[in-house]
Protein backbone atom coordinates (compact mmCIF):
# COMPACT_ATOMS: atom_id res chain seq x y z
CA UNK A 1 0.00 0.00 0.00
CA UNK A 2 1.22 3.22 -0.58
CA UNK A 3 1.10 5.37 2.46
CA UNK A 4 3.57 8.68 2.35
CA UNK A 5 1.82 10.59 -0.36
CA UNK A 6 1.98 14.49 -1.97
CA UNK A 7 -1.51 15.94 -2.72
CA UNK A 8 -1.34 18.57 -4.92
CA UNK A 9 -4.27 20.68 -7.01
CA UNK A 10 -6.02 24.06 -7.88
CA UNK A 11 -7.84 25.68 -5.53
CA UNK A 12 -11.72 24.50 -6.27
CA UNK A 13 -10.57 21.09 -7.72
CA UNK A 14 -11.65 19.37 -4.53
CA UNK A 15 -8.07 19.05 -2.46
CA UNK A 16 -9.57 19.54 0.32
CA UNK A 17 -12.39 17.27 0.41
CA UNK A 18 -10.01 14.63 -0.88
CA UNK A 19 -7.64 14.91 1.91
CA UNK A 20 -10.08 14.63 4.88
CA UNK A 21 -10.98 11.58 3.13
CA UNK A 22 -8.06 10.00 3.12
CA UNK A 23 -6.42 10.72 5.89
CA UNK A 24 -9.64 9.13 7.79
CA UNK A 25 -9.79 5.68 5.37
CA UNK A 26 -6.18 5.57 5.32
CA UNK A 27 -5.39 6.09 9.29
CA UNK A 28 -2.47 8.72 7.54
CA UNK A 29 -1.24 11.91 9.38
CA UNK A 30 -2.38 14.98 7.53
CA UNK A 31 0.60 17.85 7.45
CA UNK A 32 0.26 21.19 6.35
CA UNK A 33 2.85 23.96 6.57
CA UNK A 34 0.73 25.96 8.69
CA UNK A 35 0.25 23.21 11.12
CA UNK A 36 4.09 22.51 11.34
CA UNK A 37 4.74 25.69 11.94
CA UNK A 38 2.24 25.95 14.45
CA UNK A 39 3.29 22.78 15.85
CA UNK A 40 6.78 23.86 16.04
CA UNK A 41 6.44 26.93 17.45
CA UNK A 42 4.29 25.67 19.83
CA UNK A 43 7.06 23.06 20.90
CA UNK A 44 9.58 25.94 21.23
CA UNK A 45 12.16 23.67 19.15
CA UNK A 46 14.81 25.84 17.66
CA UNK A 47 13.66 25.94 14.24
CA UNK A 48 9.85 27.49 15.41
CA UNK A 49 11.84 29.86 17.21
CA UNK A 50 13.25 30.96 14.19
CA UNK A 51 9.97 30.19 12.23
CA UNK A 52 8.07 32.96 14.90
CA UNK A 53 10.67 35.24 14.44
CA UNK A 54 10.41 35.37 10.63
CA UNK A 55 6.54 35.54 10.66
CA UNK A 56 6.23 38.19 13.27
CA UNK A 57 8.14 40.17 11.17
CA UNK A 58 5.51 39.40 8.57
CA UNK A 59 8.57 37.70 6.35
CA UNK A 60 8.50 34.76 4.45
CA UNK A 61 9.57 31.69 6.48
CA UNK A 62 12.88 30.74 3.95
CA UNK A 63 13.00 27.55 2.35
CA UNK A 64 16.15 25.93 4.70
CA UNK A 65 13.67 26.42 7.99
CA UNK A 66 10.57 25.41 6.45
CA UNK A 67 12.41 21.94 5.16
CA UNK A 68 13.91 21.72 8.65
CA UNK A 69 10.34 22.18 10.07
CA UNK A 70 9.58 19.23 7.79
CA UNK A 71 12.00 16.88 8.52
CA UNK A 72 11.49 17.06 12.38
CA UNK A 73 7.97 16.26 11.99
CA UNK A 74 7.87 13.37 9.05
CA UNK A 75 10.49 11.62 11.60
CA UNK A 76 8.03 11.56 14.52
CA UNK A 77 6.41 8.47 15.85
CA UNK A 78 3.00 9.13 14.39
CA UNK A 79 4.47 9.63 11.03
CA UNK A 80 5.48 6.09 10.78
CA UNK A 81 1.95 4.71 9.57
CA UNK A 82 2.52 7.16 6.63
CA UNK A 83 1.49 10.65 6.01
CA UNK A 84 -0.38 13.36 3.84
CA UNK A 85 1.33 16.16 2.55
CA UNK A 86 -0.78 19.18 1.77
CA UNK A 87 0.65 22.31 0.76
CA UNK A 88 4.53 21.16 0.56
CA UNK A 89 6.43 21.48 -1.40
CA UNK A 90 5.68 24.72 -3.34
CA UNK A 91 9.04 24.87 -4.94
CA UNK A 92 11.40 22.52 -6.53
CA UNK A 93 14.51 23.34 -4.37
CA UNK A 94 11.93 22.14 -1.55
CA UNK A 95 10.78 19.21 -3.72
CA UNK A 96 14.70 18.50 -3.44
CA UNK A 97 15.27 18.75 -0.36
CA UNK A 98 12.34 16.62 0.51
CA UNK A 99 13.43 13.88 -1.93
CA UNK A 100 16.77 13.49 0.53
CA UNK A 101 15.30 13.78 3.80
CA UNK A 102 12.60 11.02 3.64
CA UNK A 103 15.00 8.95 2.20
CA UNK A 104 17.34 9.71 5.07
CA UNK A 105 14.83 9.34 7.75
CA UNK A 106 13.41 6.05 5.61
CA UNK A 107 10.17 7.59 4.99
CA UNK A 108 10.54 8.10 1.12
CA UNK A 109 7.56 9.69 -0.73
CA UNK A 110 5.53 7.19 -2.74
CA UNK A 111 3.33 8.97 -4.64
CA UNK A 112 2.35 12.36 -5.81
CA UNK A 113 -1.64 12.98 -6.15
CA UNK A 114 -2.39 15.85 -8.67
CA UNK A 115 -6.00 16.53 -9.10
CA UNK A 116 -6.56 19.07 -11.92
CA UNK A 117 -9.88 20.38 -13.27
CA UNK A 118 -11.21 22.40 -16.23
CA UNK A 119 -10.76 26.38 -15.45
CA UNK A 120 -13.86 26.74 -15.94
CA UNK A 121 -15.28 24.43 -13.60
CA UNK A 122 -12.95 25.83 -11.21
CA UNK A 123 -14.53 29.23 -11.79
CA UNK A 124 -18.04 28.06 -11.16
CA UNK A 125 -17.10 26.14 -7.91
CA UNK A 126 -15.17 28.84 -6.31
CA UNK A 127 -17.69 31.87 -7.87
CA UNK A 128 -20.45 30.28 -6.40
CA UNK A 129 -19.05 29.72 -2.62
CA UNK A 130 -20.98 31.45 0.17
CA UNK A 131 -20.16 31.05 3.84
CA UNK A 132 -21.63 31.96 7.16
CA UNK A 133 -21.05 35.62 8.34
CA UNK A 134 -21.80 33.71 11.81
CA UNK A 135 -20.75 30.52 11.88
CA UNK A 136 -18.52 30.07 9.05
CA UNK A 137 -21.42 27.21 7.36
CA UNK A 138 -20.22 26.48 3.86
CA UNK A 139 -22.70 26.73 0.99
CA UNK A 140 -22.66 27.09 -2.55
CA UNK A 141 -25.06 28.89 -5.09
CA UNK A 142 -26.28 25.74 -7.42
CA UNK A 143 -24.97 22.43 -5.18
CA UNK A 144 -25.51 23.01 -1.60
CA UNK A 145 -27.76 25.51 -1.22
CA UNK A 146 -29.18 26.80 2.12
CA UNK A 147 -33.40 26.59 2.57
CA UNK A 148 -33.76 30.88 3.04
CA UNK A 149 -31.55 32.55 0.27
CA UNK A 150 -28.82 34.77 1.67
CA UNK A 151 -29.53 32.90 5.32
CA UNK A 152 -27.14 30.20 7.40
CA UNK A 153 -29.41 26.95 8.33
CA UNK A 154 -27.56 26.62 11.38
CA UNK A 155 -27.31 29.76 12.96
CA UNK A 156 -29.83 31.94 10.77
CA UNK A 157 -26.60 34.05 10.16
CA UNK A 158 -25.93 36.15 6.57
CA UNK A 159 -24.15 34.23 4.04
CA UNK A 160 -21.19 36.49 2.17
CA UNK A 161 -19.27 35.79 -0.13
CA UNK A 162 -15.09 35.88 0.58
CA UNK A 163 -12.88 38.45 -1.26
CA UNK A 164 -11.18 36.02 -3.10
CA UNK A 165 -13.98 33.85 -4.21
CA UNK A 166 -14.76 36.07 -7.18
CA UNK A 167 -13.96 35.31 -10.71
CA UNK A 168 -11.07 38.15 -11.12
CA UNK A 169 -9.73 37.03 -7.98
CA UNK A 170 -9.49 33.38 -9.09
CA UNK A 171 -8.07 34.43 -12.52
CA UNK A 172 -4.97 36.03 -10.11
CA UNK A 173 -4.86 33.27 -8.24
CA UNK A 174 -4.89 30.68 -11.14
CA UNK A 175 -2.20 32.19 -12.64
CA UNK A 176 -0.05 31.72 -10.17
CA UNK A 177 -0.72 28.17 -9.36
CA UNK A 178 -0.06 27.26 -12.83
CA UNK A 179 2.98 29.42 -12.70
CA UNK A 180 4.64 27.82 -9.95
CA UNK A 181 3.18 24.31 -9.87
CA UNK A 182 3.98 23.46 -13.11
CA UNK A 183 7.79 22.97 -12.91
CA UNK A 184 6.65 21.05 -9.54
CA UNK A 185 4.38 18.58 -11.77
CA UNK A 186 7.12 18.26 -14.19
CA UNK A 187 9.72 17.24 -11.54
CA UNK A 188 7.35 14.25 -10.25
CA UNK A 189 6.48 13.32 -13.35
CA UNK A 190 10.20 13.11 -14.35
CA UNK A 191 10.13 11.24 -11.48
CA UNK A 192 7.72 8.40 -12.20
CA UNK A 193 5.91 9.52 -8.96
CA UNK A 194 3.01 11.84 -10.73
CA UNK A 195 -0.63 10.41 -10.87
CA UNK A 196 -3.23 13.15 -12.03
CA UNK A 197 -6.66 13.15 -11.44
CA UNK A 198 -9.73 15.09 -12.97
CA UNK A 199 -11.93 16.80 -9.86
CA UNK A 200 -14.72 17.08 -12.33
CA UNK A 201 -15.49 13.28 -12.02
CA UNK A 202 -17.27 13.66 -8.71
CA UNK A 203 -16.23 13.72 -5.08
CA UNK A 204 -16.75 9.51 -4.05
CA UNK A 205 -15.77 8.74 -7.97
CA UNK A 206 -12.47 10.20 -7.55
CA UNK A 207 -12.35 8.99 -3.91
CA UNK A 208 -12.84 5.25 -5.00
CA UNK A 209 -9.92 5.93 -7.74
CA UNK A 210 -7.47 7.28 -5.79
CA UNK A 211 -8.70 4.32 -3.30
CA UNK A 212 -7.49 1.76 -6.04
CA UNK A 213 -3.77 3.56 -6.72
CA UNK A 214 -3.09 3.41 -2.94
CA UNK A 215 -4.35 0.13 -2.59
CA UNK A 216 -2.43 -1.01 -5.24
CA UNK A 217 -5.43 -2.24 -6.93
Amino acid sequence: MLKNIILMGPPGAGKGTQAKKLVTGFNLIHISTGDMFRDAIKAGTELGKLAQSYIERGDLVPDEVTIGIVKERLAQDDCAKGFLLDGFPRTIPQAEALSELSKEIKRPIDVVINIDCDKDELIRRISGRRVCKSCGAPYHVETMRPKVEGVCDLCGGELMQRKDDNKDALEVRLSHYVHDTKPLLDYYANLGLLKTYDGAMGSEKLFDELTKLIKGE
